[in-house]
């Protein structure tokens, strides 16, 4: 069985906030792949499904933590507990400020680059859980906090609609460990958008 884990602050005052790609993921891993009705269970807002994998068909929980961002820890650490899921078997969705708007990248283990959401689950448990980095861009450090928090454009949501379908279509390769095909699936089905004049650095 897997956990598959968008990060999000519960709330319409969040839902297109940048920091909730994450909770974007997981509702186009819903919508694409027919997961069940969703429930709420361990502070946490979940559903059941099974993806299809070329080594036959894969339980998974898609869970979106109602925590706030900095204690995402307590939900995923409290489904891994009930079960029985190992961190391997964790897979968290999650938005990057050092990739540029609509990269993806695949993550195993590693640090957490100042995300409070993967610090907080990594105090829960450890960090050798999977993570897919969904690209949003690093306006500069004094500008951070603003640049998560505020909205999505709507001509971000053609890329923001775009990657998160993407993603979904070809979650099955990181369960079978093809993490190299899911980038190259997700990257050609999903190209980012033209790197922004705000961007850090540049394009990265």
């Amino acid at each position: 069985m897997f956990l598959l884990v968008g990060l999000g602050n519960p709330g319409d005052k969040y839902e297109k906030n940048r920091h909730n790609i994450g909770f974007m993921a997981a509702d186009a891993i819903a919508r694409e792949l027919n997961f069940g009705t969703e429930k709420s269970k361990l502070q946490g807002l979940y559903r059941d499904g099974t993806i299809e994998t070329k080594n036959g068909p894969e339980k998974c929980i898609l869970l979106k933590p109602q925590t706030y961002m900095n204690e995402s820890g307590r939900s995923v650490g409290g489904f891994a507990t009930f079960f029985k899921i190992p961190p391997k078997n964790i897979i968290v969705f999650y938005d990057e400020l050092e990739l540029s708007p609509g990269k993806c990248r695949f993550k195993q283990g590693g640090g957490t680059a100042g995300h409070n959401g993967l610090k907080s689950i990594t105090a829960q448990l450890g960090s050798d859980y999977k993570r897919v980095r969904l690209g949003i861009g690093h306006p500069g450090k004094e500008k951070v906090l603003g640049h998560v928090l505020s909205d999505f454009s709507s001509e971000d949501f053609n890329w923001v609609d775009r990657l998160t379908t993407a993603v979904a279509q070809n979650i099955k390769y990181v369960l079978v460990g093809e993490t190299d095909k899911f980038q190259t699936e997700v990257s050609k089905a999903a190209p980012p958008p033209p790197i922004p004049h705000w961007l850090r650095g540049g394009e990265k």
